[in-house]
C-alpha cells in the first residue's frame, strides 16, 4: 500500500479536503472534496454559537452541544468512505494536516455568547474538532499547523519561495478544474508537508 495524506481548511459547516500521495517523487491529487459538517446546510447551522446567541442558557449549551456531535458524525463518516475508496486503490491513509486559525483557548459558553468575535471564532473551532475527532477515530495522525504560518513552513522546509510553492501548488490542481480555489490549495500544501515530513 502506497502512503497517502489528507490536508483541511475548515470553515463553517463544511470543510475542504486534500488527498496527496506522491507518483515518482512528485505530489498527486488522489482527492478533492468539500465536505458537508452539517446536516442542514443553513445559518442556522453553520454558525452554531450565532444562533445560541438568541437562545436561554440550557437550550444553548444543549444546541451547540447537538451540532458538535452531529459535525463529528458527519467528519467520521465522510473520512471512512474516503480511506476505503483510497484502499481500494492500493494507498492507505496514514496522516493528516489541520490548519489552524489563531489557536487561542476559548473561554465558557456564556463568555463566548456576549462577544461577536468569540462567537465567530468558536464556530470555526467546532468544526475544526469535528475534523480532530473523525481523525482519532479513523487511524489518521493529525498535525496541526497555524494557517498564517503554513506557506512559510512549506517554503522552508522544501527549500522554495513562497511564491514558488504557491505556483506548484496551482499547477498541480489545475488538471481537476475547478474548484481549486485557496481553500484546495492551503489543504493541499497541509497533506504535501505531513506526506513529507519523516
Amino acid at each position: 500500500m502506497k502512503k497517502a495524506a489528507v490536508g483541511f481548511r475548515v470553515h463553517s459547516g463544511w470543510t475542504a479536503l486534500v488527498v496527496l500521495s506522491f507518483e515518482k517523487s512528485m505530489p498527486a491529487i488522489l482527492a478533492r472534496q468539500r465536505l458537508q459538517l452539517v446536516n442542514t446546510f443553513s445559518y442556522k447551522y453553520r454558525q452554531p454559537y450565532h444562533t445560541a446567541e438568541k437562545m436561554r442558557g440550557t437550550e444553548a449549551a444543549r444546541f451547540v452541544s447537538q451540532i458538535r456531535q452531529e459535525a463529528a458524525t458527519l467528519a467520521c463518516r465522510s473520512l471512512r468512505a474516503v480511506k476505503a475508496d483510497l484502499g481500494k486503490q492500493g494507498y492507505q491513509l496514514e496522516c493528516g494536516g489541520l490548519l489552524l486559525a489563531s489557536g487561542r483557548a476559548l473561554p465558557d459558553l456564556e463568555r463566548i455568547l456576549q462577544s461577536h468575535a468569540l462567537m465567530h471564532t468558536a464556530d470555526g473551532e467546532l468544526f475544526r474538532d469535528a475534523v480532530r475527532r473523525a481523525c482519532a477515530r479513523c487511524d489518521v495522525k493529525l498535525r496541526s499547523v497555524k494557517e498564517r504560518e503554513l506557506l512559510k513552513q512549506c517554503a522552508d522546509f522544501f527549500s522554495t519561495s513562497a511564491p514558488q510553492l504557491l505556483r506548484r501548488v496551482t499547477q498541480i490542481g489545475r488538471s481537476l478544474g475547478a474548484p481549486w480555489s485557496q481553500d484546495e490549495k492551503f489543504a493541499a500544501l497541509a497533506s504535501w508537508l505531513v506526506l513529507s515530513e519523516p
